[in-house]
């Protein structure tokens, strides 16, 4: 199918996204979307024959557990409820932890590399046959932004891709911003990844901007597309001519004529470069693929691998061999600096209750709680932490601290309930 040129939809961009011209297509996250009603912006763009694709960040089909099927269920009643073509997810994986590993559940609140081990590649696999089975429509899975490399991987990530393609006939996602990030931190070629992957299963392209620190390229999709950026995306116009390319903005966005111009920015690109057509090689669709189960062992080795590597990022545990320590600093610390962030917009009242204080507090919080359940119960999590261990020297942001968990808390363990409360009414008691 041919989808255009498209852009993210955001609720902060509505407006501007609907006044765009020349938009053929929009893509959603859609853990954002409730299952069964449409934002009243979406519902005119689709009025007005503009396609919606649901963009999924949490199934984590890279993961040592099979998908979930709870959230296999919600994608695809979202998808149902779009009128989708295609759903699209990405090759990472988001938790670890729990009954393979007989350790707690850690949650990333972020997209990890898989390693591209036969292991990993046998488990992802399997995960997406099972998400093939369950939903409406096709799946297309994208390639993620790394910090950190897994030590003796056995394959490229165009290998790795390859195999995943011809294993399950899933459709790719391919984000060039993604390629460049990994060219920066993993020193990872760009076009030798393109070479390798079979570009006639792209289903749409990512371009989003980022930004380099100290020799790390962090994928923000905060900041305009950069020109190393373009040129992956010129490279890959070379090869195919994908069906679809879209430009993602998340934070720090910029007026409507900023985002037209980056949107006429990547029409150029695409008329400069040239190309092949494509749609000789391209394939109709991806067959529902039935994999080998994974060898035995394969989700063991799996889980036991990713749960070591989490731990390091999350819980301050050390870090697994062959990992480059610095790197995987980094990682931890945007990790937590992510948390705190997303913390700060599903509780906007935190920062305003706790003002110049709230990410030292956050931080210092994420240090020693690893997130285990989502960014609401972290907030919880967060603020009953705060009760517990004295509160706060301002009476009156003490007050309001206290009365928003009881507002939010819902029931809690005898306990651990009884310790807050102790706390939270001492604390009202002598101000």
């Amino acid at each position: 199918m041919k989808l255009g040129i498209g852009i993210g939809w955001r609720p902060e961009i509505a407006a501007e996204v609907e006044a765009l011209t020349g938009v053929d297509w929009v893509e959603v996250v859609a853990e954002n979307l409730c299952a069964d009603h449409l934002p009243d912006s979406l519902v005119r763009l689709r009025e007005r024959g503009v396609t919606v694709v649901p963009h999924g960040v949490s199934l984590g089909l890279g993961g040592a557990d099979r998908p979930d099927a709870e959230r296999l269920a919600g994608l695809a009643a979202r998808a149902e409820l779009l009128g989708t073509p295609l759903v699209t997810e990405h090759i990472a994986f988001v938790r670890a932890g729990g009954p393979l590993t007989a350790s707690p559940r850690l949650e990333a609140g972020h997209l990890l590399p898989v390693p591209r081990t036969w292991d990993a590649l046998e488990v992802l696999c399997e995960n997406v046959a099972i998400a093939q089975d369950a939903l409406p429509v096709p799946l297309a899975l994208e390639n993620i932004a790394a910090m950190v490399s897994w030590p003796d991987e056995e394959l490229t990530e165009g290998q790795f891709l390859a195999e995943l393609v011809e294993r399950t006939g899933v459709r790719l996602l391919i984000d060039v911003a993604n390629l460049h990030t990994n060219h920066v931190n993993l020193g990872q070629d760009p076009a030798k990844a393109l070479d390798e992957l079979p570009v006639e299963a792209i289903a749409y392209v990512h371009v989003a901007g980022g930004v380099e620190k100290n020799g790390v390229w962090h994928d923000t999709h905060a900041h305009p597309v950069t020109a190393p950026v373009l040129d992956v995306l010129a490279e890959l116009r070379s090869r195919v001519d994908p069906p679809g390319v879209l430009l993602e903005r998340d934070d720090a966005f910029p007026p409507g004529a900023e985002l037209a111009a980056e949107l006429e920015t990547i029409r150029g690109t695409l008329r400069a470069a040239g190309g092949p057509s494509g749609t000789e090689r391209r394939n109709t669709g991806p067959r529902r693929g039935t994999p080998a189960p994974a060898r035995p062992g394969a989700r063991d080795r799996t889980a036991v691998a990713q749960t070591a590597l989490l731990s390091a990022l999350v819980a301050g545990t050390p870090a697994p061999e062959g990992f480059d320590h610095r790197r995987l600093h980094v990682q931890s610390r945007a990790l937590a600096a992510k948390r705190a962030d997303v913390v700060a917009k599903v509780a906007p009242e935190l920062p305003e209750i706790l003002g110049d204080g709230y990410r030292a507090a956050f931080l210092d919080y994420a240090r020693t709680r690893p997130m285990s359940d989502g960014y609401r119960r972290d907030a919880l999590d967060f603020v009953e932490r705060i009760l517990v261990h004295g509160g706060l020297p301002d009476p009156v942001a003490q007050r309001r601290l206290t009365h928003w968990w009881e507002d939010r808390s819902g029931p809690r363990p005898p306990s651990r309930t009884t310790s807050i409360v102790r706390a939270a009414r001492a604390a009202l008691a002598g101000k």
